[in-house]
């Protein structure tokens, strides 16, 4: 059993986080795609001063277009508005994976820039690392006015909820001016200006190899780079904490550590991709051994945003949702004794073929984790990463959140034992032999702690 000591340390990092008084009644949950789509652009619509849209990508297709064009229709018409976006460095100057990287997402930034001369909307491109395989901006947020917008989603058709196809995710907008001050005041110090940083808008760019060496500087700036602010809530009361990391032992990370022993008697994890840091699984199962729930909501494979139909051609990538289920099916028959006995509860995404992109923690009925991080290798160690943490020790949250939870888990199936997966010798033959090819050389490891 967990020692009365370690107990403290956990709950005592969580009191002694500083924390932002929130109103209940300035933070609302929204349940699809389509309602965060249509909440964005009305916020961005009656904007008075400011717009900064941080996210992985913002996409050149329908979705993206309608973002963007937003953006430069709301500067036209207040001139005044201080608007910025700011998206990973790299992604934005390829395709999609498996595609060729001609008519980037910059290129179109570009196109965008020219067309709207006279009006500045500023797309800055953050390199987290020399390549997008060590790291990149995962850093999620949109501070319009005195609100912050927070979701794991980018933009994209798909996120958006466009067309026929959704992603879903998480959504929430909470009116915090303090809160809002912080994130902004932080994306400008370490971000906009930036060592590395440079205008994606901007055809005369230069090259990633010419910027090499103020990338690598600039990562290691970010290692150190906290939110600063005085809290003024106690913990008796409803309150927010940004945070903000890079790296194995940033603040974010331990706070998540620290978050998951807290649990008095239920946890609840949602992860896209199942391949959890072996820290966060030890935490896992000492929370079992001391009798406490588990419950873990994770995506079917089909439902994950790297499955491929065995209808269409087979890419190296489609591999990975095969890799993330066989860490599941791993994990479950570790632990089967506590899926019998129904406190560890393990739940599948899957709604036709939508896909599932949800993140983030809720322990008891007192803490909630927004996030972006993906609980998993790369989170936590090669991606910038950020999270809003709310403490409501009086539940006022409560409606919101039990809502949010019972619609995640209405598309979900519960696996009741580890052979209810599927095992390699039931993959498609090409995913079957590029598993074992992988396994002979032993490049299934290193995969996992960068994918």
């Amino acid at each position: 059993m967990l020692s009365k000591f370690k107990r403290n340390k956990h709950q005592q990092h969580l009191a002694q986080l500083p924390k932002i008084s929130q109103s209940a009644d300035d933070v609302a949950f929204f349940y699809s795609p389509a309602d965060f789509r249509e909440t964005l652009l009305a916020r961005i619509a009656s904007a008075t001063h400011r717009i900064y849209i941080i996210a992985l990508y913002l996409e050149q297709d329908d979705g993206g277009k309608g973002i963007l064009n937003a953006l430069y229709e709301a500067k036209r018409q207040r001139p005044e508005l201080d608007v910025c976006v700011l998206v990973d460095w790299h992604r934005a100057q390829r395709g999609r994976i498996g595609a060729a990287a001609s008519n980037t997402n910059a290129d179109w930034y570009c196109r965008m820039a020219q067309e709207n001369a006279g009006v500045s909307v500023p797309v800055y491109g953050v390199p987290v690392n020399t390549r997008e395989a060590l790291g990149v901006l995962h850093f999620k947020g949109f501070i319009i006015d005195d609100c912050v917008l927070y979701s794991g989603a980018s933009l994209n058709d798909v996120y958006l909820h466009q067309h026929d196809k959704y992603r879903y995710d998480r959504y929430q907008l909470i009116r915090n001016p303090q809160m809002a001050d912080v994130m902004q005041n932080w994306v400008v110090q370490n971000l906009v200006q930036g060592r590395g940083v440079n205008r994606l808008d901007n055809p005369q760019r230069p090259k990633s190899p010419e910027i090499k060496n103020d990338i690598r500087q600039f990562r290691q700036e970010l290692r150190d780079a906290s939110f600063h602010f005085q809290g003024d809530a106690d913990n008796e009361q409803l309150a927010v904490t940004p945070l903000v990391g890079l790296g194995k032992s940033s603040l974010l990370n331990k706070t998540i550590f620290h978050l998951m022993p807290c649990a008095e008697h239920k946890l609840t994890i949602c992860t896209p991709y199942f391949n959890l840091p072996a820290v966060l699984v030890r935490n896992i199962i000492q929370l079992l051994r001391e009798g406490k729930k588990v419950e873990i909501i994770v995506g079917d494979k089909t439902a994950n945003d790297f499955f491929i139909p065995e209808d269409q051609p087979f890419k190296i990538i489609g591999a990975l949702p095969y890799l993330y289920e066989i860490n599941l099916r791993r994990f479950l028959s570790r632990l089967q004794y506590y899926v019998n006995t129904e406190q560890l509860v393990v739940r599948l995404w899957k709604d036709d073929d939508n896909s599932y992109h949800l993140k983030g923690m809720w322990v008891d009925d007192e803490w909630i984790l927004l996030t972006g991080n993906n609980l998993n290798p790369r989170a936590w160690r090669l991606d910038l990463e950020n999270a809003v943490l709310i403490h409501d020790p009086k539940h006022e949250l409560a409606a919101q959140r039990d809502k949010e939870l019972e619609l995640i888990r209405r598309h979900t199936t519960v696996v009741n034992h580890y052979r209810d997966l599927q095992s390699i010798a039931d993959y498609p033959v090409k995913v079957r032999k590029l598993i074992r090819r992988l396994r002979r050389i032993r490049i299934d490891k290193l995969i996992s702690r960068i994918l």
